[in-house]
């Protein structure tokens, strides 16, 4: 099991490395070769910013809170992740999918990456520099920074969502924009719902 667990984390490193030089042949080796063991890779990273999410959220050093909001957060993105799965494979094999759970749900995995690295950063932004923000010189180059960072990831964000969805479920372009179509609105419904219980004021896709 430990060969198996350090194999893993070794093709998580080399896969989270291809993400930003080689998306397009990392996706398609990560489908047809990923381990669900490098999952367990991306919940450690996932628990490391959730973490790090709980002190910054937290006013007070509270053990019993920093822990409450840690497993809040935690059955949060771990519900969130089974649900964006698990709609866009069932639409998915519903217009005609041909490609493999485990594959679709380890790509899918890799996609949370980007997200992390936004969340751990405005979450480090909040410390450093908390708001309210001026407006002078430094305040509003801070904001273009700021705004170029967020419009990188979320292009980057895109990109390996849709890399994911077309080799895990093997589906043109057509069919992939049909499924998201049907499938965003219900993430959004969901979205909202984790917004209004509050757990999430960014959906954590």
């Amino acid at each position: 099991m430990s060969n198996k667990l350090l194999l893993a984390g070794f093709s998580f490193g080399r896969h989270c490395l291809g993400l930003i030089t080689r998306p397009y042949e990392t996706f398609r080796r990560i489908v047809e070769k990923g381990d669900t063991l490098e999952l367990a890779y991306v919940a450690a990273c996932v628990c490391v910013y959730l973490a790090i999410a709980s002190l910054v959220k937290q006013s007070l050093f509270h053990p019993f809170l920093l822990t409450q909001q840690f497993l809040v957060l935690g059955v949060g993105a771990a519900a969130t992740y089974v649900v964006a799965v698990g709609l866009f494979w069932f639409v998915g094999r519903c217009v005609g999918a041909k490609g493999n759970w485990r594959g679709f749900a380890v790509a899918w995995g890799y996609t949370l990456m980007p997200t992390l690295l936004w969340f751990l950063g405005t979450s480090l932004l909040y410390v450093f520099i908390p708001p309210p923000r001026t407006t002078s010189i430094l305040g509003f180059t801070f904001s273009i920074i700021f705004l170029l960072f967020s419009a990188t990831l979320l292009f980057w964000k895109v990109t390996l969502s849709y890399l994911s969805l077309r080799f895990g479920l093997r589906l043109d372009l057509g069919k992939l924009v049909l499924i998201c179509s049907i499938v965003l609105p219900m993430l959004a419904i969901y979205s909202f719902g984790m917004y209004k219980v509050g757990i999430f004021r960014v959906p954590f896709i």
